[in-house]
């Protein structure tokens, strides 16, 4: 689940984290509604025996939810599980960051293309191709501008360009990724 060596584990997280610190990465990162619920089962557990591998760990997260969700056709874990991934990896942060570092070194013309796989990442790059587009940064309640903005891009596609059925059907993994360019000005 790590991408490198450094910093902490999935292991580390599942057994030290406080019960409030799992909840808030789990929804955050997750986007899980049971959450809270989670995340004291998961305490609860390791209180007996520290969680020692996915497999355990995905049946604790399976045995605190209710049964109606635990029915659905995905795997009741696999939100908690992105959510871990993407805390110990520090991946929003490593993306925010490589965005303002690539956006600054594009040439005038340079077109940046970004493809994300779930709505934080997509949410992210929206957020921060809407914040390059607009030219002026003061407070609303300023009346007249003076930052001296200017806009550092121009968005290409309105709207992500998504995969047609076809392509879902010859690679099922593409069905969630969304595609967003933008030109450096």
């Amino acid at each position: 689940m790590r991408m490198s060596k450094q910093g902490f584990s999935a292991y580390e997280l599942v057994n030290q984290y406080t019960e409030r610190e799992l909840a808030d990465i789990f929804f955050r990162y997750g986007e899980e509604s049971y959450a809270r619920q989670i995340a004291k089962k998961i305490v609860n557990e390791r209180a007996e025996r520290s969680i020692e591998t996915t497999l355990q760990l995905a049946e604790v997260i399976k045995s605190a939810l209710p049964p109606a969700v635990r029915r659905k056709d995905k795997h009741p874990a696999r939100k908690v599980f992105q959510a871990i991934r993407i805390e110990v990896n520090g991946e929003l942060t490593a993306l925010d960051e490589a965005l303002d570092q690539i956006v600054a070194l594009l040439n005038p013309g340079g077109r940046l293309c970004v493809i994300t796989f779930h709505s934080l990442e997509d949410r992210l790059v929206k957020q921060k191709i809407r914040e390059w587009e607009t030219a002026c940064t003061c407070p609303p309640e300023f009346p007249v501008c003076v930052c001296r903005g200017k806009a550092k891009v121009r968005r290409i596609t309105k709207k992500p360009t998504t995969p047609t059925e076809s392509e879902i059907k010859r690679n099922p993994r593409s069905r969630s990724a969304k595609l967003r360019i933008c030109e450096k000005i």
